[in-house]
């Protein structure tokens, strides 16, 4: 199957969103929540437009799942699936730490990855058993053999004071293990970080599909190890992801299986 008519489509659909991001940002005037800390601007509902526009121009008959307006009915063997602004929050308050996720999916597995990041004009793509690259340059994750020897990076769920205790657990015992712990406010970017070896190791919960399915291709693709905190493998259905150079897995996984948490 040639993946690069899909490719270029998400770029182009991943550069118009950009602009549109550019346009809002340091300006937003209206900003609501669809959860006590979950946040929602124009920026987010124009760029998810701009988005299903150029998508729908050229695969009219393809589904789309996007943050926003949710699920677009089509064809179930092409789906493509959108974050418009991943980073909300971090947008609305001016930091510049916020991408644009879209991926798409042949027969339910993500074929296509593309994360735009408008702030820094980095453009991460990744092709099934294609590689992954940064505007044009082939990625592989980090040579770190130990946690101690690691930079991490994690992020806190929407509903992170229900479960607060597991969470800061988590947190605390990788903090302690670690180099350092960092937490950036995209998981998007959060997994192509792993992907160029900026982080050796990256965990998070209760994340949507839309959040990691172009940023787990693009890590898989530079030879990152994607699970959940059980070791089993990541689907973007699930509510645990931990992606890391694969060296130091099996340490990560020990750091977060936490079997007296509540």
């Amino acid at each position: 199957m040639d993946l690069e008519p899909f490719k270029r489509i998400g770029i182009a659909a991943a550069f118009k969103a950009g602009n549109v991001l550019r346009s809002h940002y340091g300006k937003i005037v209206s900003i609501s929540k669809k959860g006590a800390i979950d946040l929602v601007t124009e920026a987010d509902t124009n760029s998810e437009e701009i988005i299903i526009q150029t998508i729908r121009k050229a695969f009219p008959d393809h589904a789309i799942l996007a943050e926003e307006s949710g699920l677009s009915p089509g064809k179930a063997d092409h789906m493509w699936i959108v974050d418009p602004l991943d980073g909300t929050t971090n947008f609305a308050h001016g930091l510049d730490m916020f991408s644009i996720s879209i991926a798409y999916a042949f027969k339910q597995e993500i074929v296509v990855g593309i994360v735009l990041c408008p702030a820094t004009d980095e453009l991460f793509v990744a092709m099934k058993n294609k590689g992954a690259d940064l505007n044009g340059r082939s990625l592989k994750v980090s040579n770190a053999k130990i946690v101690s020897e690691s930079l991490l990076v994690t992020g806190f769920p929407y509903n992170v004071k229900e479960i607060l205790n597991p969470v800061i657990n988590r947190f605390s015992n990788c903090l302690e293990a670690s180099q350092g712990v960092r937490r950036l406010g995209s998981a998007a970017i959060d997994l192509c970080y792993v992907a160029c070896g900026r982080f050796d190791g990256f965990w998070e919960q209760n994340l949507k599909p839309w959040d990691t399915a172009a940023g787990d291709l693009i890590a898989r693709e530079a030879g990152a190890a994607v699970t959940d905190f059980s070791n089993d493998p990541f689907t973007i259905d699930k509510t645990e992801i931990l992606a890391t150079n694969g060296k130091i897995h099996t340490e990560m996984l020990g750091l977060l299986n936490l079997r007296d948490a509540a």
